[in-house]
């Protein structure tokens, strides 16, 4: 995939400066990445076809500020700072789309900025609970690297799998990649350790714009039923559920997950 151009902007009164890939022509799309950090893959370049993609990378995840993550003290905080970014990108209104931790900081922007996200797409998103089905950070931090493929897809021979999970063939830079993705699951976990629920059952009323719940029917890191949960506290909400996937449904069903997001959004 082709290196977006990076622009630096500065949140929270400044003492933050965030780093955005910018790609694409058309009407602005805001995507937000998971927790494991930005990865420019194929349903990003499909975005990127039809509207104009800002994709922020979430402070201390950029390799040139990896403190950055020192002025991000509350999940709060890294909502304000996107909130913030929206306006210094002269958002006024904007598409907004999340996977995984990226899901829920989309609704907890949606329901900040409200009439501001004309569109809000929610892929597997954390921040709702359920005492039937736990689920926590140590889901994805606490086990072996080995086993964590297998946590997040559930068809680990999908070709968009297997790219987005492919390493470098340089020992060195496998090994950089490898302690890019810790540190990125260090900084998101931040402001979400132990329990990624923070409140957002009381604020996700509060988002006004038309939105899409999507999920793959076999996720093992947060179960398929809190699609049903984001549908019912999302107002204007579809669920779509994706066969024979997990976690990362778009990589492991493109050519229906794909489709289904793009019709929606348009």
């Amino acid at each position: 995939m082709p290196t977006p151009p990076i622009e630096n902007l500065e949140v929270l009164g400044g003492r933050l400066e965030m780093q955005v890939a910018v790609m694409g022509e058309g009407e602005p799309l805001v995507y937000l990445h998971s927790a494991g950090g930005l990865k420019w893959d194929s349903f990003m370049e499909s975005l990127a076809e039809r509207y104009k993609v800002y994709a922020p990378y979430y402070p201390g995840t950029h390799v040139s500020d990896p403190h950055a993550i020192e002025h991000v003290e509350s999940l709060w905080d890294a909502v304000l700072a996107y909130d913030d970014l929206l306006d210094q990108l002269g958002l006024e209104s904007c598409r907004l789309v999340g996977w995984s931790f990226g899901g829920m900081l989309a609704c907890e922007l949606a329901a900040q900025r409200r009439e501001k996200i004309s569109k809000l797409v929610a892929i597997s998103p954390v921040g709702l609970w359920r005492d039937d089905a736990p689920y926590s950070c140590a889901t994805f931090t606490a086990i072996p690297a080995e086993d964590l493929p297998g946590i997040l897809f559930h068809r680990l021979d999908a070709p968009e799998v297997k790219r987005y999970l492919a390493v470098p063939d340089d020992p060195i830079a496998e090994a950089e990649a490898n302690l890019a993705l810790v540190w990125a699951l260090a900084c998101t976990c931040k402001v979400i350790w132990p329990i990624p629920d923070k409140g957002l059952d009381r604020r996700i009323h509060r988002v006004t714009a038309p939105s899409l719940v999507v999920w793959g029917e076999h996720d093992r890191l947060v179960s398929s039923v809190y699609a049903k949960e984001f549908g019912n506290a999302l107002p204007n909400s579809e669920v779509f559920i994706l066969s024979d996937t997990g976690h990362g449904p778009l990589q492991e069903d493109p050519d229906k997950g794909i489709p289904k997001v793009q019709s929606f959004l348009a």
